[in-house]
């Protein structure tokens, strides 16, 4: 399989929003019977005209602060949302780390959730009772793992999930601020996995607040603001203000 591992082209999401849900309500009732008073939907371009690549075993870090769009990025590239224009290719097995156990079945167990995970990704039965004793060692839950989800703290979600999305063989990880989950001693052995499968050529599309995080796991970084790229660069331009020079800043157009 040749090409890079993920090619994002032009594009952007959009979400209609209304401010006020009984304003709206009674605008519509009104509008009805009078035009002027029907209410204009307002757009937001939560992602707006993006566009990169990443090549295989590469690493990129998403950096921007709450409201930039780079969690939405990353759900569009994971297909959770569909693209309201542009086009989104990915090669090779596609593992989304985001929100972390949310998509658990909340009355099944854990044993069973994994299993059922596991299938959504393709795996055999036979091939999951192969890995579910290295996913409950990992996951550090212990007989926790034979009860059922809804009885999981949030952070014992975030353990389950996580540790299915790593054991899965991923060629590409999409991950969303990775240090969320459980407690230090866990975030740091998470990250050390993370590190581990980087070097063994997995792809990283890795979204965080943190710059000590992208400089340590990427290769490059994608500022973003107001759903807008603005900024790229090799990682070593966070390290040393004096190559900011090299930044290439981004200038994006809306038709």
């Amino acid at each position: 399989m040749s090409g890079p591992a993920i090619i994002v082209e032009h594009v952007s999401k959009d979400f209609v929003l209304h401010h006020n849900a009984q304003d709206s309500l009674k605008k519509r009732f009104i509008g009805l019977f009078y035009k002027r008073w029907r209410p204009q939907p307002h757009i937001f371009h939560a992602v707006d005209d993006v566009s990169f690549t990443v090549e295989r075993g590469e690493a990129l870090g998403l950096m921007g602060h709450n409201g930039s769009g780079k969690s939405t990025l990353l759900s569009l590239i994971a297909g959770i949302y569909p693209t309201t224009s542009g086009r989104i290719l990915t090669r090779g097995r596609l593992v989304p780390m985001i929100a972390l156990g949310v998509g658990f079945s909340p009355e099944l167990t854990g044993e069973e959730n994994i299993y059922l995970n596991a299938s959504l990704f393709g795996l055999k039965n036979r091939e999951t009772r192969t890995l579910f004793p290295k996913i409950l060692e990992f996951s550090e839950l212990g007989d926790f793992i034979y009860e059922p989800v809804k009885n999981y703290s949030s952070g014992m979600h975030a353990r389950l999930g996580f540790s299915v999305a790593i054991h899965l063989d991923p060629e590409i990880l999409l991950a969303d601020e990775i240090l969320s989950v459980g407690d230090a001693d866990f975030q740091q052995k998470c990250l050390a996995r993370i590190e581990d499968m980087r070097k063994g050529g997995m792809t990283l599309l890795f979204v965080s607040h943190s710059e000590g995080q992208v400089v340590q796991f990427c290769d490059r970084y994608i500022r973003m603001e107001h759903g807008k790229m603005i900024e790229e660069g090799d990682v070593a331009d966070l390290i040393d203000p004096a190559l900011k020079q090299k930044v290439i800043p981004i200038q994006t157009t809306r038709n």
